[in-house]
């Protein structure tokens, strides 16, 4: 499910279709939080159902807004820039995601390191992406 997800996003060229795109990681996004949410729920379970209905919604709906702030800059930044494959788009859609969560958790410190961490690893994926590097590569068997 994980390598459909990211097909989802990787086959649209980046600059193009941002509505895609943006739908595209708002998905992976919110995958990744009802996962978390999962394992939170299941590891640390809340003192009723309304508690723990308001925990898988927070963290679902948070990633998804952070996921959904990350394909939006990304794609206008390469849309404004007019470099698509440039990583730079990368890192400014990870800090728009990092700030994202800084809002969400009403902290400039999480926004500060969220911008600059998400921004790395965004543009980390990015320069793998254009240099060829797999992320789920075939098993070798």
């Amino acid at each position: 499910m994980a390598r459909r997800l990211f097909r989802q996003y990787t086959d649209i060229p980046d600059g193009t279709e941002c509505h895609r795109k943006t739908y595209a990681s708002t998905s992976i996004g919110a995958a990744v939080g009802l996962t978390t949410s999962a394992y939170s729920v299941t590891l640390n379970p809340p003192g009723s159902i309304l508690d723990g209905v308001a925990r898988v919604g927070r963290y679902t709906f948070t990633a998804a807004a952070v996921g959904a702030m990350f394909g939006l800059a990304s794609c206008v930044s390469a849309q404004v820039r007019e470099k698509p494959d440039d990583p730079l788009n990368y890192f400014i859609g990870g800090c728009a995601g990092g700030l994202t969560l800084g809002a969400r958790t009403h902290s400039y410190g999480i926004a500060a390191t969220g911008c600059v961490y998400m921004g790395i690893a965004a543009a980390l994926f990015k320069m793998g992406q254009v240099e060829g590097w797999e992320v789920f590569p075939d098993p070798k068997v």
